[in-house]
C-alpha cells in the first residue's frame, strides 16, 4: 500500500516563501535540494511527511 508522495518543507529565510520539495528529487537537485526556487537560498527547514494540514500554501518544486 503507498501512502502518496512524501514531502520536505521550508521557508525561505530571504522572501518568506513557502514551498515543498518531493523526497524523490534528491538525486535530481543534490545539493541544491532545499533551495527557494526564486532566490537560490537554503530554506529553513519546517517538517516533513505526505502532506500537512497547510499544504496548499507551499510551492511544489519540480
Amino acid at each position: 500500500m503507498s501512502w502518496g508522495a512524501l514531502y520536505m518543507y521550508y521557508r525561505c529565510p530571504e522572501c518568506n516563501k513557502l514551498f515543498k520539495y518531493g523526497i524523490d528529487l534528491i538525486a535530481e537537485y543534490g545539493d541544491e535540494y532545499g533551495n527557494c526556487p526564486d532566490c537560490n537560498v537554503m530554506g529553513e527547514y519546517i517538517t516533513e511527511g505526505a502532506r500537512i494540514p497547510d499544504d496548499l500554501k507551499y510551492e511544489e518544486v519540480d
